[in-house]
C-alpha cells in the first residue's frame, strides 16, 4: 500500500511571507525527525520543501479529488 499524501493549511506565516500563503493548502512531506522536533517538512512557494514550525498548518484531509487536483499541479 503507497503512503497516504498528506496536506495542510497554512494559519500563520509572520516570519515567512514570501514563503508561505496564509490560507494556502500545502503538500506535506513525511519526517519523523522533523516531526520529533515539532516541525513539518512543506513543499513551500519556490517549490522546494522546507522545514516550518508545525505550528504554522493545521493537517486537513481532503476529498480524493481535491487532491488529484493539487498533485496534479506540482
Amino acid at each position: 500500500m503507497e503512503p497516504k499524501t498528506k496536506f495542510a493549511i497554512c494559519v500563520k506565516n509572520e516570519d515567512y511571507p514570501a514563503s508561505l500563503q496564509l490560507w494556502k493548502v500545502y503538500r506535506v512531506l513525511e519526517d519523523e525527525k522533523a516531526e520529533s522536533r515539532k516541525l513539518i517538512r512543506i513543499i513551500d512557494e519556490s517549490g522546494e520543501d522546507y522545514l516550518f514550525s508545525a505550528s504554522y498548518f493545521v493537517p486537513v484531509e481532503l476529498p480524493k479529488a481535491a487532491e488529484t487536483a493539487l498533485l496534479a499541479m506540482a
